[in-house]
């Protein structure tokens, strides 16, 4: 590899990073939401199976292309490719993963804004400034530009830095910080009245429920789209791993603390929607549906924590540190696939990219927030259930139908010799060739509604 892309210097490092760009809203609120929403238990139960089940091999796809073709997205795809058409089909798929983890970011840095200015209220109540509490929680266009623009350029900043000393450095600070804030938010709230229920909800499973065509593509879709699948972000990731290191284990530890953190996420926040009921706040509708649905945690988690008097103060302003910190490191990995792509393709300084993508993706941000009613859900929707489902089945195509089987398993043998003879290797390439593709297509026909 070569020194000036830079690597990964220890294995954690990985683990800490990858684990960090799957953990982030979606998996902190957008877990639990669906949870909420599809059976409790026995979502949880199918989410669990189908991320290792699924999402593990697809997961496994993205590394190992990275890491064979040691270079950006595009790059790394191209390496693979025996024809003028496959090349052409490579700059397709890995582009199309780079403005996908864009326009991703775009609207990310929007809602991590809110999720800061969220942060500040309680802070700014605590010591006496309540003008300013009310307008960091009002919607305005210089309050949401204003937190946006501190989102990104702390994302900037990170990622400006490089491997090691930007995306490995911060991961490591960042991620512990979020697990010990879920683990006291966690304690504390399950002290509360209604917690017992909430608690029974999350970890009693209806099994009747367990095949419903609905639960079953919610989970299916969530365990996919937690782990950054489809936005070139983990070929990235994989091109920085040092060939010493098993990818196998490696993809399977990182698998696991996202699912964990997602599991954590769902101990947190359906008891509290538990304790917020107890507490007369509507959170289900006659029909058992959620009232405000992913719109939750800013319309009834600031009326509990309001709830519970000035030591809620503290509890919101804990919460939404979470949710900041949660949004960071998702947002680094987003925004090191399209700087990747430039500084590689086009030979630009890593600074000057940095800066340069990092504010266009802003501009794209202030066009969301100058109408932030349409263009907020059009962009996630285009991004989340158009373009990832899409990139993550070709990318498992890819690595089925046009990678040679044999470089496949030379790659998985660096740092592994025994691959050959490992259950992975005898199940891992069908599942990649024909379940993968099939489910997450399974996945996508379901986000257009056709069935």
């Amino acid at each position: 590899m070569s020194a000036s892309r830079g690597e990964f210097s220890s294995r954690i490092g990985f683990i800490m990073a990858a684990a960090g760009s799957a953990v982030g809203l979606g998996n902190i609120w957008g877990f639990p939401t669906q949870t909420a929403s599809n059976g409790g238990a026995a979502f949880v139960l199918v989410y669990l199976v189908l991320a290792f089940c699924l999402a593990y091999p697809a997961f496994m796809a993205e590394l190992l292309i990275g890491r064979y073709g040691q270079a950006n997205a595009v790059t790394s795809l191209q390496k693979m490719s025996r024809t003028l058409f496959h090349k052409r089909f490579a700059f397709v798929v890995g582009f199309g993963g780079v403005v996908c983890a864009a326009l991703i970011l775009s609207f990310y840095g929007v809602l991590a804004g809110w999720m800061m200015s969220y942060a500040v209220e309680p802070i700014a109540r605590i010591v006496g400034v309540t003008n300013v509490a009310d307008w960091v929680i009002s919607q305005s266009f210089i309050r949401n530009a204003l937190f946006t623009a501190i989102f990104m350029f702390l994302t900037i900043f990170i990622i400006q830095k490089g491997v090691e000393d930007g995306i490995e450095k911060w991961s490591k600070r960042l991620m512990p910080l979020l697990i010990v804030l879920l683990i006291i938010l966690i304690g504390y709230v399950l002290t509360l009245d209604g917690a017992s229920e909430g608690l029974n909800a999350y970890l009693n499973p209806d099994f009747s429920r367990i095949f419903e065509p609905d639960l079953l593509i919610s989970a299916l879709g969530q365990a996919f789209f937690s782990l950054s699948l489809g936005t070139s972000v983990m070929i990235i990731y994989g091109s920085y791993i040092s060939k010493k290191e098993n990818l196998v284990t490696l993809g399977a530890q990182v698998t696991l603390i996202d699912v964990s953190i997602a599991f954590l996420a769902g101990l947190l926040i359906i008891p509290a929607m538990y304790v917020a009921q107890a507490q007369g706040v509507t959170i289900f509708a006659d029909d058992g549906s959620l009232v405000s649905g992913p719109g939750l945690v800013f319309a009834v988690l600031p009326s509990l924590f309001s709830s519970m008097g000035y030591i809620g103060l503290f509890v919101a302003f804990a919460f939404f540190v979470l949710m900041s910190v949660a949004a960071l490191t998702s947002s680094i990995s987003m925004l090191e696939g399209p700087v990747s792509y430039v500084v590689e393709r086009h030979g630009m300084a890593r600074k000057k990219a940095t800066k340069i993508i990092g504010s266009i993706i802003f501009l794209i941000s202030i066009g969301i927030i100058s109408n932030v009613d349409v263009m907020l859900g059009l962009v996630a929707t285009i991004a989340t259930e158009y373009g990832q489902p899409i990139i993550a089945m070709l990318c498992c195509v890819f690595v089925g139908w046009i990678w040679y089987r044999n470089d496949v398993l030379m790659e998985l043998k660096e740092g592994n010799d025994n691959a050959e003879h490992s259950v992975f290797w005898k199940i891992w390439p069908w599942y990649t060739k024909f379940v993968c593709p099939t489910a997450i297509g399974i996945v996508f026909i379901h986000s257009l509604n056709l069935f």
